[in-house]
């Protein structure tokens, strides 16, 4: 772990070192494994001083405690000390040197194991997130078919040089970045973009790793190499922004960081100055008794206590939060930037209207659309299928790519596809308005003749709004970052309540943004997919929606909301923040208490015995209210209209 942390671990790793070696079990953590040693021996201890055994046994039980506790964080501070590094590992390796100077081992052992638990808590944490890249590498096929010489060559896709020409078919995913050549396809770009509708493409336009071909055979120059393409550049930012995260200080370092010289300086001073004008031996105990009463054995301890409260009471609530620095993070948060597609959506596109021309009927326009998508694996035909369960097949259906589908229905000729290859004629005015409110139209001919229009959209979550006007009225900045286009942004970000709307955006673009808000206040980041991945990382704190989300979206994210109501994400913050406030107050009494028992022991009110006492009562009480934190409310049921909405059949609610 990083120097900044003041924990156990060495210099900062690679990323591809701190992968190998990161723990997939909490019980794989070495800092835990130690501490599991370290209670042992100490409950050993404890045992035997109950049972009236011989002391030189208790003692040695509880040496071996704090020489087990004590291996997880006094090397690396003595690492880091040699290097003018110091944090509150300094603070805890002082305090623990002291009580043992002055004969107290079972203090310096309960210190080192309570303080070797949390570095094992924070050490699973930050491994979690370090294993989210892995994700991405399942984007990338294992192999690439180029064009040389007139003939197809399988290469591997680290092979691939600027000028290549790739031969990419139906199904597969584009190895690197590129520019269309020959062929028309639809793309589906959601990994990268978020574009919920597969997108069009054809010769001339630019298309990026990642990308799924529809069914069309496409020839694609290569313009970036595999170190350099779509996927490789959102490897690095989020690589780059998950070392700035680790770099920064938690909340205990950022105490320790003053204390620690402050305290070692006033104990010098004590033993140097009562040494001049009085007895050397009582100031030097003296100066050994204010190290241990400046102990931060309540803060060591307060923290962690409430963060496992925390962290345990927002799991039964459906919200995974990984680690006491993101708690504490979550809790600063005053802006919220949400993505749409599979966030404020649910990222699962339904027919929203059907238009019908002069006697024609919209169950007569979903019947038609519905035979010829019957054997489509197209999102559009998906949407269309699930408007209308009890559907027939068309005959003789043929994919035109890049324009739509042909067939015949009870022997008639029939064409469904998108405007401009179908004439919109007389619903002209129904397809553009259909446009204009962020959906996707296609229109159906029959018999030769155009009978309606679908209109096709990821639908907003019927919590949405609910959400936006929570969190707007507790005082977050709420905006949205979307890949998807302007129309569709603006259309149901109006539904939302969201007046700050950014579109088209490529993941470079939302981190971009993100990176902006944060300077400005402490920003979360709300998404669910690969092109989040960057700004989430990018954000003070990543919330991924763990039901909908993919791998490299919870594994990057700090947060992950594991249900799909959108409710919790202002639960979430709510919990934080109040958890954050007893986390205050327990280090401000910590602090309180330090500063009373210092100048009581360094001018010998208050000894040894007496000290190690108040520390000890002061656990209990932080303790105590540090468990407060653990409430937390469950959400009322979702509202009666809220669900029927979701459940409504589509074509009794689309207009017509």
């Amino acid at each position: 772990m990083g120097d900044a942390c003041g924990c156990s671990g060495d210099e900062p790793r690679t990323g591809e070192e701190a992968e190998e070696s990161a723990p997939e079990r909490l019980w794989q953590v070495s800092e835990l494994q130690w501490a599991a040693v370290a209670g042992v021996f100490l409950l050993a201890g404890f045992i035997t001083s109950l049972a009236g055994g011989p002391e030189s046994v208790e003692l040695g039980l509880n040496a071996l405690a704090l020489a087990a506790g004590a291996w997880t964080f006094v090397p690396g501070t003595l690492r880091r000390l040699a290097k003018g590094k110091i944090g509150v590992g300094t603070l805890m390796t002082i305090a623990a040197v002291g009580a043992v100077i002055l004969g107290e081992v079972e203090e310096a052992a309960m210190l080192a194991f309570l303080y070797s638990i949390s570095e094992g808590l924070e050490e699973y944490s930050l491994a979690r997130t370090r294993r989210g890249l892995r994700a991405l590498l399942n984007l990338v096929p294992n192999e690439a078919t180029v064009l040389r010489d007139g003939a197809q060559v399988t290469v591997d896709p680290a092979t691939l040089a600027i000028g290549d020409i790739l031969l990419v078919k139906p199904g597969e995913r584009l190895a690197t970045d590129g520019t269309i050549r020959t062929g028309r396809s639809a793309l589906d770009v959601s990994a990268l973009t978020g574009e919920s509708v597969p997108v069009e493409a054809g010769e001339g336009d630019q298309v990026y790793a990642g990308s799924i071909n529809g069914n069309g055979v496409l020839e694609v120059e290569v313009t970036a190499t595999a170190a350099d393409n779509s996927l490789a550049r959102i490897v690095k930012i989020v690589e780059a922004e998950q070392s700035r995260k680790g770099a920064a200080q938690r909340l205990a370092d950022k105490i320790a960081k003053p204390l620690v010289p402050g305290i070692m300086i006033l104990a010098a001073f004590i033993a140097v100055t009562g040494s001049v004008f009085g007895e050397p031996r009582t100031w030097i105990e003296r100066a050994l008794v204010v190290l241990v009463a400046a102990s931060p054995c309540a803060l060591a301890i307060s923290v962690p206590v409430s963060v496992v409260a925390a962290i345990g009471a927002a799991s039964k609530l459906g919200v995974l939060v990984k680690g006491g620095a993101a708690l504490e993070a979550l809790g600063r948060i005053r802006a919220v930037a949400l993505d749409k597609t599979g966030t404020l959506t649910r990222n699962e596109p339904k027919v929203v209207q059907v238009a019908a021309t002069d006697g024609q009927s919209r169950e007569q326009v979903l019947r038609i659309a519905a035979a010829l998508e019957a054997r489509s694996e197209h999102p559009l035909a998906r949407a269309i299928l699930a408007a209308v369960p009890e559907h027939e097949q068309a005959a003789d259906v043929e994919a035109v790519t890049g324009a739509g589908l042909t067939g015949t229905v009870d022997g008639r000729p029939a064409r469904l596809g998108r405007p401009g290859w179908i004439e919109a004629g007389p619903l002209a005015e129904d397809v553009a308005a259909m446009q204009a409110a962020g959906a996707t139209a296609v229109l159906v001919e029959y018999d030769g003749a155009l009978i309606g229009a679908v209109a096709v959209r990821d639908e907003l979550r019927a919590e949405a709004a609910e959400v936006v006007a929570r969190l707007k009225a507790s005082g977050y900045q709420v905006a949205m970052l979307t890949g998807d286009n302007e129309r569709t942004a603006a259309a149901l970000a109006a539904q939302a309540g969201i007046t700050e709307v950014h579109a088209d955006l490529r993941p470079e673009d939302k981190s971009t943004l993100v990176r902006g808000m944060r300077e400005q206040r402490p920003t979360a980041m709300v998404g669910d997919g690969v092109n989040d991945a960057p700004a989430l990382a990018t954000a003070d704190i990543g919330i991924a929606m763990g039901a909908m989300g993919t791998d490299v979206a919870i594994e990057t994210a700090d947060v992950a909301l594991m249900g799909e109501d959108l409710r919790h994400l202002p639960q979430a913050l709510d919990h934080a923040r109040r958890s954050r406030a007893i986390m205050l107050q327990n280090v401000g009494l910590s602090l309180a208490l330090i500063g009373a028992l210092i100048p009581l022991a360094a001018f010998g009110v208050m000894g040894l015995a007496a000290v190690v006492a108040v520390h000890e009562l002061a656990e209990i009480v932080v303790i105590g209210n540090g468990v407060r934190a653990g409430r937390a409310k469950p959400l009322p049921p979702a509202p009666a209209t809220a669900k029927s909405a979701a459940k409504q059949a589509v074509p009794e609610t689309a207009g017509v």
